[in-house]
């Protein structure tokens, strides 16, 4: 069983986001978080998938920036614990066009995280299902897993019996303990607080930076979550924004690797493994061998044939 560095599994409220629309994005349909999530995982590995699972989305999710905030791990055993974790299915790196309701188009660079490993096809599959996902709203619509958006059909309760769907502002409140365990609110303080997180939406807010708000340099002791939750959305409400502020819409995704820009089209090990075969060769004895790739059947033959031609000996079938 592996377990995790207490100094490494709490990101600190000083780690930094990266630019807007950028960083970390949480692929959809994730398990809720377990303590034994990253058991399958060794020591280190576990330790800092800890510490990247609790970062908001939008935070800065390369090599260095980590290294520097995850207490005890350079450069290089980051870089090549995050080799493990691609290998692992617990993230790819993938660049998205993504076009505003004015017409302004624009490439991001995202790091999307699951804590719940997937499969190279599963990762492929979501790469290419786009289907217009709009990006201000990370609780609803299609997360291009797949599902229908309603998520209704044969076998499921009545529609008097389903409870109305809450709005993104009490979710994005409800969830906040999620990022600071010493946050977590109530149902009754999500909903009295919920006009004044609607307020930051509204104001162009994402979801990600209002949470960054009200989670980030939380005071020592903290007595009083829903008092200071308050306090914050009061004191920090964002100004009023133009008309012609739009929400953007994810037109494509190209899955690229997770230190290069390499693609998958490019290099078909982006695809398998989330990164192209050159960086995959870097510091490869740090990589673990539970999550280090099994050749594939055609490169082992490669092998096996030059092998015999270094001996001497004709390649199989030839001679």
């Amino acid at each position: 069983m592996a377990s995790t560095e207490p100094n490494s599994t709490l990101p600190a409220p000083a780690h930094p986001m990266a630019n807007p629309g950028f960083g970390k994005r949480l692929a959809p349909g994730q398990e809720r978080d377990r303590s034994a999530d990253f058991e399958h995982l060794p020591k280190r590995e576990a330790s800092i998938a800890g510490f990247i699972d609790r970062l908001p989305e939008g935070a800065a999710m390369d090599h260095k920036t980590l290294a520097t905030h995850i207490a005890g791990y350079g450069q290089a055993a980051v870089r090549s614990a995050l080799k493990a974790l691609s290998h692992a299915g617990h993230l790819r790196r993938i660049k998205e066009q993504v076009v505003r309701e004015d017409g302004a188009r624009r490439w991001v660079t995202r790091t999307y995280w699951s804590r719940t490993p997937r499969t190279a096809a599963w990762w492929w599959e979501f790469c290419r299902s786009v289907r217009g996902v709009m990006l201000d709203d990370p609780y609803g619509g299609d997360g291009g897993d797949g599902r229908d958006g309603d998520g209704g059909g044969e076998g499921g309760p009545p529609a008097d019996e389903v409870p109305p769907p809450r709005s993104t502002a009490y979710r994005a409140l409800a969830e906040l303990g999620r990022t600071e365990p010493r946050l977590t609110l109530s149902a009754a303080d999500c909903a009295r607080l919920e006009p004044l997180a609607a307020a930051w939406l509204a104001r162009g807010a994402t979801v990600t930076h209002l949470t960054h708000a009200l989670t980030a340099g939380l005071p020592e002791p903290l007595h009083n979550p829903a008092g200071i939750a308050k306090r914050r959305l009061e004191d920090k409400m964002p100004p009023e924004i133009s008309e012609s502020h739009g929400r953007e819409r994810v037109l494509r995704r190209v899955m690229v690797c997770l230190f290069c820009e390499t693609t998958a089209e490019e290099d078909p090990l982006v695809r398998r493994h989330g990164m192209c075969a050159a960086c995959a060769a870097e510091e490869e004895s740090d990589v673990p061998d539970t999550f280090r790739p099994a050749p594939a059947p055609a490169d082992v033959a490669a092998y096996a044939d030059a092998a015999r031609v270094a001996a001497g000996l004709a390649p199989r079938g030839r001679g």
